[in-house]
């Protein structure tokens, strides 16, 4: 059976939940939440579940290593399950993007993400995989004069919640259509103007 594996960074513990930097964790909980997933569980360094979508087994990743060190938790997962780069999708916040809009690419740079960062540098050390692997960026709008550090660790405002629970269910649409289609049709589906499917 095909398999696929999203994973979600954030970082562990009660004073980081719903934090903008755990933006990926709160769209692999919705996934687990939309498509009535097993109970999380303990594995590769971190805690994970899975469902069926349409036959394919998608397994969900959250890290419990902190962020700069996710790529230990992917590439264990990886090697269990025996996938390559394009079976992976990472879901991360992205402070350049404004607040709840979505972005999808199947490579490129970092954007300066430490988590994303470590995933490219651990599987770039194991060239079978590869490290040409799909994204989706989740705006959590921009720190203005704050700094990053501590913009990224804040929580949402009740009015910034409401449009995040929003940006999720497209999220987590987007996810699906990623599993099912592929990154060039996510990517055209979910890239273009967001308002109008508001």
């Amino acid at each position: 059976m095909d398999m696929k594996l999203i994973v979600g960074l954030g970082n562990p513990g009660p004073e980081y939940e719903r934090t903008r930097h755990n933006a990926g964790f709160m769209l692999a909980d919705t996934l687990a939440r939309m498509h009535t997933a097993g109970a999380w569980r303990k594995a590769f360094a971190g805690l994970t579940t899975d469902y069926l979508q349409d036959g394919q087994k998608v397994a969900l990743l959250k890290p419990l290593t902190f962020m700069n060190l996710s790529g230990r938790s992917v590439r264990d997962a990886m090697d269990f399950y025996r996938l390559a780069a394009d079976d992976l999708l990472v879901l991360v916040d992205d402070v350049a993007l404004p607040l709840g809009k979505i972005r999808i690419r199947g490579g490129g740079s970092s954007g300066g993400h430490n988590g994303l960062a470590h995933i490219a540098s651990v599987l770039k050390g194991d060239l079978a995989k590869g490290t040409d692997f799909a994204r989706l960026r989740l705006g959590v709008g921009q720190p203005g004069a704050i700094p990053l550090e501590r913009y990224v660790l804040s929580h949402f405002s009740p009015a910034e919640e409401r449009e995040m629970d929003d940006a999720l269910i497209r999220g987590a649409n987007a996810v699906d259509c990623w599993v099912r289609l592929g990154t060039v049709a996510a990517m055209n589906e979910f890239n273009g103007d967001q308002d109008r499917r508001r």
